[in-house]
């Protein structure tokens, strides 16, 4: 790195130091938050019930195709090869409505966790927003891990320095 980049970079640093350091700045874990509200609480257990009933259908659904393919098998000897090719041809088919189904099962329980947890986010970003008003805090951090930032009412130099710059 050449010594005019590092004399940049420092300077840079240093002045965003200095704006920070002059605005207030609070941090909230939101990952805790979230679990930590009632409605969470709830949606996990609309989530396991709605689970449930996926599971009791797939059950059932496993238990008819093992008694129709051991059926099969068991008469499969007084059976014609045309027969039992397309016993063998409907058991396969079933087996794929079964993987759909599983499929589909588990792509409508995280659409419905997406669903239920939209507005249980969008609460708890509202009542940080809030909260860092009432105490005039510019930024708020989010400390979960691979957060950034919340909240971010500090002034943005965005414009400033792009006029300094002539862009």
């Amino acid at each position: 790195m050449s010594k005019h980049l590092k004399t940049f970079l420092l300077a840079l640093t240093l002045t965003t130091g200095l704006f920070i350091s002059q605005a207030q700045i609070a941090h909230i874990n939101s990952e805790q938050l979230v679990q930590a509200m009632p409605e969470t609480i709830a949606m996990g257990e609309e989530l396991k019930r709605i689970g449930q009933e996926y599971d009791t259908d797939y059950k059932t659904q496993v238990q008819e195709l093992q008694t129709k393919a051991a059926k099969y098998q068991e008469e499969a000897a007084t059976k014609s090869n045309e027969i039992n090719g397309k016993r063998q041809q409907e058991i396969s088919e079933l087996q794929q409505k079964l993987q759909l189904y599983l499929r589909t099962a588990q792509e409508e329980l995280q659409k419905k966790e997406f669903e239920l947890l939209k507005p249980i986010i969008e609460k708890a970003q509202k009542a940080i927003q809030d909260i860092a008003t009432e105490k005039a805090v510019k930024y708020v951090l989010d400390s979960s891990p691979g957060k950034g930032l919340i909240v971010f009412d500090g002034e943005d130099l965005m414009v400033a320095v792009k006029a300094k710059l002539g862009i």
